[in-house]
């Protein structure tokens, strides 16, 4: 048991780091602001199928904590609640629900297909973190006459699209292939 938890203390470490290295590996910035990393997010998923939701929640809080320390945008209100908001919107939230994605995709029995809708569900609901947040705290940044939904639709969705589909596209090719790797081998 000891072994076990320490054992996965260590992998969710280790994809913690590597979600945070892949987080600065840009494939390509977004004129508006926003860029498409390296399949940042697929680390903090893998967690989730690997040792279940809730070792892959912890990671993701743990992740989350970690991106607004090398990080943290502060709200343009400036005020108590909006920074509460930014924590909670575009930090803990937004990275927590990643370790999720195993619950998303049980049900699912091919390990590919599970894999990449567990992936495109949890991205999807970090947009909509995202996205409340572009409506509920950066909305001083909408471009007078459009909607502040449509600012924080296209402004999120621009760089949280690409990363959805790279996400679930990169878990989809990897579960499988970790599941080969990582089984315990018969005995004689």
């Amino acid at each position: 048991m000891k072994t076990n938890t320490t054992r996965n203390l260590v992998e969710c470490a280790m994809m913690i780091a590597l979600a945070t290295v892949l987080s600065f590996v840009k494939l390509f910035r977004m004129p508006q602001g926003g860029s498409v990393t390296a399949a940042s997010m697929v680390p903090l998923v893998l967690i989730s199928y690997r040792h279940g939701v809730k070792w892959g929640l912890a990671t993701g809080f743990v992740h989350s904590l970690l991106q607004m320390a090398l990080g943290f945008y502060p709200p343009p209100a400036g005020t108590f609640p909006a920074y509460i908001g930014v924590i909670l919107f575009d930090y803990v939230l937004a990275f927590t629900v990643l370790g999720a994605a195993a619950f998303f995709g049980k049900g699912i029995k091919n390990r590919a297909a599970s894999g990449a809708v567990g992936a495109a569900v949890a991205v999807f609901l970090r947009f909509i973190c995202s996205f409340l947040s572009g409506i509920l705290i950066w909305e001083s940044y909408a471009p007078e006459n459009v909607p502040v939904w449509y600012y924080s639709l296209t402004y999120n969705g621009g760089y949280m699209l690409p990363e959805l589909v790279i996400t679930a596209a990169v878990t989809a090719a990897l579960l499988p292939v970790l599941d080969r790797l990582l089984q315990k081998p018969k005995r004689a």
